[in-house]
Parts: structure tokens; sequence; C-alpha cells
């Protein structure tokens, strides 16, 4: 049984690639990177998906996870964010199996990171719920419980004190307003206390390019509930997805 398959990354901005080991979570290939195609439309990516797929070693008939910034239910897209609005309702499974020609299966990007820490990370055997958070231009959010994913949970725009927060405490509102890391705790805590009261969870992972500093920001919030950096960051889209895609191939 094969333990390889490909995990493709989606965002606004850049595409990555790699071949991963399903069982260990390791890449068995370098990250691969290629800039979203202007307009981000389902043909473009398409095209861009098949040249990075062509650049990998050894990929002949492995399925392909993609992880996707947009609800997606049983493949497909439902909503679309910093990518073409001809995302929404289309069946991206069926597009990319078509375009591609080979077993491709999507899924949401944060669903695709709390896997990744459910699988390989910060969650691996982990017993309760667990809520990773990934803090970047907006706040995406994977629900883990004993391990299993509860897909599709937008807990990244919760409203409080009149306001879709994800505006006030994405890592995005820190750098638009200057904020010391000081005064944007205090808005994650607002933010990390509301999904206390709303869910209390065992668990608060937080993802994002800004998790590498943690120690800056993460001290600061007094919760009652444990709060941990993710542990696979930037690879984290692509172990998910390729999990994904293994988890839900015939073999």
């Amino acid at each position: 049984m094969s333990k390889r398959a490909i995990g493709i990354d989606i965002g606004g901005t850049g595409i990555k690639a790699a071949i991963v080991d399903v069982k260990s979570g390791e890449l068995l290939t370098e990250r691969l990177r290629y800039e979203t195609p202007k307009g981000g439309t389902p043909k473009g990516i398409a095209q861009t998906l098949q040249e990075l797929i062509d650049r990998l070693p050894n990929a002949q008939g492995l399925p392909v996870g993609i992880c996707f910034p947009a609800i997606v239910k049983n493949g497909v897209t439902m909503s679309a964010a910093n990518v073409s609005k001809e995302w929404i309702g289309l069946d991206a499974d069926a597009l990319f199996k078509k375009e591609l020609k080979r077993t491709v299966h999507v899924l949401n990007d944060a669903d695709a990171a709390g896997l990744a820490e459910a699988k390989f990370g910060a969650a691996k055997d982990f017993k309760g719920l667990a809520i990773l958070t990934t803090l970047g231009t907006g706040i995406g959010t994977a629900l883990i419980f004993n391990g299993k994913l509860i897909p599709n949970s937008e807990l990244g725009h919760l409203q409080i004190e009149g306001s879709d927060y994800e505006s006030k405490a994405a890592f995005s509102a820190k750098e638009r307003e200057n904020l010391t890391f000081s005064q944007w705790a205090k808005r994650l805590q607002k933010y990390y206390s509301t999904l206390e009261q709303l869910l209390s969870p065992d668990l608060f992972i937080v993802g994002g390019g800004v998790s590498k500093e943690y120690e800056s920001f993460l001290p600061l919030l007094k919760l009652k509930t444990e709060i941990v950096p993710a542990q696979n960051r930037n690879s984290a889209g692509i172990l998910g997805a390729a999990y994904w895609a293994k988890k839900h191939t015939a073999d």
C-alpha cells in the first residue's frame, strides 16, 4: 500500500505543493511554490497545478489533496476568498479530476491545517475538543474532536462588540494599525474568551505565520484553556491536504 499523496495548498497569492508520506507526515520532496495566477480563475489555477505536479518527481498515479480558501462541501466550493467568484458553487473535485486526470479531493484550508495538527502536530493523540486558529489576513478555524475533523467551522467571523471580530483580531489588523503585541493580545483575549464561552474547548492551537513568534503574545493571554503554537506552520496545508486525499482514496 502506497503511503504517498500529493498535497497542494492554494492561497490568494501563492500555490505550494509537495509529495507527502501520510503515515509519518514527512515531506518527501522539496516544497514547490508558484504564484497564484492573476484573477484566480478555475481554469488558470488548474493549469498552474498541472505545471506544479509535472515538476514533482515520481508523482505518477498519486492521489491529490488540495486545500482551498473556501467553504467546501462534498468537493464543491461554496465561497471564495481572494480568488475568482467563479469558484462559488463549483464542483472543484470534478474540475480538478478532469483537468489533472487523477483522483483529487478538495477541502477548506483551515480544515487542512487542523488535520495536520491532529495527525502530525500539537493535537496528535489528543482526546477532547481542540480548536485550531490561524491568525493571518483573517482568522481561520478548525474543530478537531478526538482526532476527528468537524469540517467548515467558520469561527473567525464571530460578532463581538458589534463587529466581525476577525477585522480586529487577525494578524493583519495588528500590522494595519501598528499595534504592539501587548495591544494585540488584548483583542486576542476577547476573541479566545468568547470561544471558551461558546464551546468550552480543551485545547487551542495557534497557527499562521505569526505563530513562530508565539512567545511574544501567547503568555499574555489569561485563559482557562491550554493554548499552544501549531507545529507544522508553512507545511500544514500541504500535509493536511495530502492526508485528506489518501484517506478518501481507495487502495
